[in-house]
């Protein structure tokens, strides 16, 4: 079976939920959140949202919380946005590669840091 479906549904999806979380979802629990993926099963039925959450792990889980609270409003908003005959119940999950991205760049810029600081004191003798 081909995937082009829900990968399209899945992008729909994505810019749809994003617009809803900026603009319509103002419960101030929810924190700096970015989704970074939506992935769709084959059969269309459920869509995972994944998404980062800038801030510490206390007001990631809180967010998330809220989102998952929230998914039932977010589902029947999806409804009204986009024509489908069954809209995919939706759950919001944690995902962590934002910040390890940011750890390993942090990472690399302290032995890019040391790397400097090495070469110095070599010149110097």
């Amino acid at each position: 079976m081909s995937k082009h479906r829900p990968n399209r549904l899945a992008e729909s999806l994505k810019v749809e939920i994003s617009q809803l979380i900026r603009e319509e979802l103002k419960d101030p629990r929810i924190g700096f959140v970015t989704l970074t993926s939506v992935d769709v099963a084959g059969d269309l039925a459920h869509a995972k949202v994944y998404v980062s959450v800038l801030g510490t792990e206390d007001e990631g889980k809180t967010s998330l919380e809220v989102l998952n609270g929230a998914a039932g409003f977010v589902r029947c908003e999806i409804g009204k946005r986009i024509r489908l005959r069954h809209v995919p119940a939706i759950t919001f999950v944690y995902d962590p590669s934002i910040e390890h991205g940011a750890h390993i760049a942090k990472l690399l810029r302290d032995v890019e840091v040391s790397d400097d600081a090495g070469k110095d004191e070599s010149h110097e003798s």
